[in-house]
């Protein structure tokens, strides 16, 4: 059997890829910032080829080194957990993740089969709070959030591109039509608390910045936004995700160009969390999900 690298300079290798930041991942595993590059630099040497490219004071990941980090960080979580667990004497490994209700109903939970049956061992306490990011490594070891932007300090990871959509209830749409922008006056308009701007982020885009509806009602639940929508409510202003996995026939969507959302999903944690098994596997299967 060939020898292997260092486990030591692989697992250099792997927080630095999934940090982005040599400062980072050497805050992480107790380092210096020396100390770490050498172990980086002792890796390269070995498998004879760099792994990132040198841009000024940062590495980025070539696409060796991600080639590399999928094929390698899978097993090094698994000898991690295997240690952990026979440490523990076969005990569960936890993650107390804050994740916003309608992506969890809609995105995360008809996975979560498939999760258990890959890791039995990981449970999740879940919670719905409102200021999850706030409560990060108070409580909370993970979130999904809806945001524009993250804060920089935290370890983000961006799930999908998101796209708004306008739709309500079918019925009532093809009794008042809506052919173009100027005929939502005629309409009360559902928002999100959590996307105050999606419906002047729309106009902006399609070129009707002037445009004002019969009325705006604002909701802090998407779930009952969608209800309220097919009930004849209000037209919503959503995110197209929320609309397609929704699957109910009650609704129409009403207009046919996609505008790109400044709101998305993010996995966030703070970056010494990665260290935390549960965080480690459950960040890694979630980015490897069509979510």
């Amino acid at each position: 059997m060939r020898r292997l690298p260092p486990l030591t300079a692989l697992e250099a290798f792997v927080q630095v890829a999934r940090l982005g930041s040599v400062k980072a991942a050497a805050e992480e595993l107790a380092l210096s910032t020396p100390a770490l590059s050498r172990r980086i630099q002792a890796l390269e040497r070995y498998v004879g080829r760099p792994l990132f490219e040198r841009k000024h004071q940062a590495l980025e990941i070539n696409a060796d080194g991600l080639g590399l980090l999928n094929d390698i960080a899978p097993a090094l979580d698994a000898m991690s957990v295997a240690v952990e667990k026979l440490m523990n004497g076969g005990t569960q490994l936890r993650l107390r993740l804050a994740v916003m209700p309608l992506f969890a109903s809609q995105r995360l939970l008809p996975l979560m089969g498939e999760l258990r049956q890959a890791y039995p061992t990981l449970h999740l306490d879940i919670e719905t709070t409102p200021h999850a990011v706030a409560r990060l490594g108070e409580g909370l070891d993970a979130a999904i959030v809806l945001a524009r932007e993250v804060d920089p300090a935290l370890y983000v990871h961006e799930l999908s591109r998101e796209y708004i959509y306008l739709f309500g209830n079918r019925d009532q749409l093809e009794r008042n039509p809506v052919t173009g922008p100027e005929d939502l006056k005629r309409h009360t308009l559902l928002i999100h608390r959590d996307m105050p701007t999606i419906f002047d982020d729309w106009k902006e885009s399609v070129g009707c910045g002037d445009i004002q509806p019969m009325a705006i009602d604002t909701y802090d639940s998407g779930p009952l936004m969608l209800e309220a929508a097919a009930q004849g409510l209000g037209v919503a202003v959503m995110l197209a995700s929320h609309y397609d996995y929704s699957h109910d026939a009650r609704l129409a969507r009403l207009f046919d160009q996609d505008v790109e959302s400044p709101y998305r999903y993010f996995f966030v944690c703070r970056p010494r969390a990665l260290q935390n098994r549960a965080v480690r596997i459950f960040h890694d299967w979630l980015v490897g999900q069509t979510v």
